[in-house]
């Protein structure tokens, strides 16, 4: 076994005990630890041997809970400045903290201005469209994305948008009775943060 598969053993490892955890004192049981498991695994994998993986493993279950519990988003995203602050002074990092600052303020930014829109100007979104609690969550995902730059920003960003209008025209398709669909953003959010992070990192 070399170091990078001792990585990806040891990151299971981690996974399943904070997986454990959260199975413990989440509300989406064994589905949420196993989740858990597979994000911190797929990290590992992508980011291989540098110092990011670290921040990445400690604040993975962190992110999978804030999809449910929104007081989360903004101390993860103050942990994550902090903790990549750190990695910045650790040979062999692959990433840019000034980016990873301005990718936090920029998809803020972008996230509270498109949740006044959604939600006419009042800016406290309706549970299936944007409102504060998404734009909390996009701070923490520009942290993370912009540490391996904009490109990754840009990528993570239209990702989450694009698996919502997949699963909302996929839910349409299959309700017949005509109502409107309600399908929260947050969950696709961070997905598409993961994504474009998993990108991000292995080709950093």
């Amino acid at each position: 076994m070399d170091y990078d598969q001792l990585l990806i053993a040891l990151a299971g490892v981690w996974g399943a005990g904070a997986g454990a955890v959260v199975a413990r004192v989440g509300r989406r049981g064994v589905g949420t630890a196993l989740l858990v498991v597979l994000v911190c695994v797929a990290l590992a994998a992508a980011t291989g041997t540098r110092p990011e993986l670290a921040v990445w493993l400690l604040l993975a279950p962190a992110a999978v809970l804030s999809v449910g519990v929104t007081g989360l988003a903004l101390p993860l995203a103050g942990a994550a400045l902090a903790l990549l602050g750190l990695v910045t002074f650790v040979p062999e990092h692959a990433g840019h903290w000034t980016t990873a600052l301005l990718g936090a303020l920029a998809l803020g930014a972008g996230y509270f201005g498109l949740s006044r829109i959604d939600s006419g100007g009042s800016g406290d979104g309706d549970g299936g469209g944007l409102g504060l609690g998404e734009v909390k969550l996009a701070v923490g995902a520009g942290v993370v994305l912009g540490w391996y730059g904009w490109p990754t920003v840009m990528l993570g960003a239209f990702a989450g948008f694009l698996l919502r209008a997949v699963y909302g025209a996929f839910a349409a398709r299959r309700r017949r009775d005509g109502r409107a669909i309600v399908v929260p953003f947050a969950p696709f959010l961070l997905a598409g943060a993961f994504l474009g992070l998993l990108v991000g990192a292995y080709t950093a």
